[in-house]
């Protein structure tokens, strides 16, 4: 075990998840000091979101190809130059370009995090623990990065201001490229193959590649639904804002912890059982935020949900990884989760726009049939995948 990398991924899936939910967190003071308004704010997001599909694919075809040390470092000194520039931006079109970095930067970041979490992790669990324990221990460590983010900047805007704030950060992230430098990467570098066996050909017409991709497809997107609109949904219902708010931080304090749990508690064998359970599980959840009459039913849904969701995408990814390194080539793995991402990124541009478009005409709630039917159709997917 090479406790450098252990503490390189550690530092890494909390930097991680800290700049996924960055510009969350500093949206309001960011506005006041660009002056402008709610539409241009989304623009912002979106360019964020939207980079990750282009990005993500070219991360993996990069770390397969270069290496994963090249390409980890180049992201953590991308995310870098993106917090900087954020720290003293003085216009919307630097922002616009701040963001962009930043969607780079995190696309290539998650790409090699992702793909070390076995070598990382797994032996603390012992051997015969499943991928998807070290992929769930991963992703808790970037939750806790993600949910500790928006009050650490509450904190730190409050004391030292924007500038600071972002400086301080980008200490953290240095911190974490140092590290880069440090891990023995020969044992991490894939053998070379035959290119026929390492054809990115080879990797798209693998079915089970296609329907890991598929539902994470349909995944994603529930997820940031939720994520979205819970406090509307349970607002709509009666519930009190401060309330509503208190609820949405529990639903994501219960999704990271219900990764926790998995890490420590799944067994090898068990993931594509316990995907068609979380999936039907949240058909069922979802169905009842769209049809609820009740705010403490909705807020019951909201919590459970978060229950539910938080284990799908380490135990997806894991069946990713894990088909890919046994039945194809280890060469293939940055490109395989790369594909991955991009296939999701789009699944999260599309269901989250068309929900918007049908709650405009109807309600939040009604539209929320829509999520039912994307997590039907994971349901479907992860039943053919135990079948392939």
């Amino acid at each position: 075990m090479d406790g450098y990398l252990t503490t390189l991924q550690i530092l890494g899936l909390l930097v991680g998840g800290m700049c996924y939910a960055l510009l969350g967190s500093i949206k309001v003071p960011l506005a006041k000091r660009l002056d402008i308004e709610e539409g241009k704010v989304g623009g912002l997001i979106s360019a964020f979101g939207f980079t990750m599909i282009p990005m993500a694919f070219a991360a993996g075809f990069l770390a397969d190809a270069v290496g994963r040390e090249v390409v980890l470092a180049a992201a953590c000194g991308i995310l870098i130059a993106s917090v900087l520039v954020l720290a003293n931006v003085n216009s919307y079109i630097v922002a616009v370009i701040s963001v962009l970095l930043l969607g780079t930067g995190w696309s290539a970041l998650v790409n090699v995090l992702n793909a070390l979490q076995g070598p990382a992790f797994l032996p603390f669990f012992g051997e015969g623990a499943p991928l998807s324990t070290a992929m769930n221990m991963g992703d808790f460590i970037f939750g806790i990065g993600a949910f500790a983010m928006p009050i650490a900047t509450a904190m730190m805007l409050a004391r030292v201001g924007l500038r600071k704030t972002f400086s301080i950060f980008s200490v953290l992230l240095v911190v974490t490229l140092g590290f880069v430098f440090l891990v023995n990467w020969e044992p991490l570098t894939p053998v070379k193959v035959a290119a026929q066996d390492a054809s990115f050909g080879r990797l798209v017409s693998d079915t089970t590649v296609l329907l890991c991709c598929l539902a994470f497809f349909f995944h994603v997107p529930m997820e940031a639904c939720v994520g979205v609109w819970a406090t509307t949904l349970m607002k709509d219902q009666g519930v009190s804002e401060g309330r509503a708010s208190s609820l949405l931080s529990v639903f994501w304090m219960v999704f990271t912890l219900s990764r926790l749990v998995a890490a420590l508690t799944m067994v090898a064998g068990t993931d594509h059982v316990i995907l068609m359970v979380l999936s039907g599980a949240c058909v069922g959840l979802t169905i009842g935020l769209a049809a609820s009459k009740s705010k403490e039913m909705t807020s019951g849904f909201i919590v459970l949900a978060g229950a539910v969701m938080g284990p799908i995408f380490p135990i997806l990814i894991a069946l990713l990884i894990t088909h890919v390194q046994s039945d194809l080539s280890e060469q293939l793995v940055g490109r395989a989760i790369g594909l991955f991402f991009c296939i999701g990124g789009i699944g999260w541009a599309v269901i989250p726009l068309l929900v918007g478009k049908i709650a405009q005409k109807t309600s939040v709630q009604k539209s929320f049939f829509v999520v039912a039917g994307a997590a039907a159709c994971l349901t479907a997917v992860a039943v053919v995948l135990n079948f392939v």
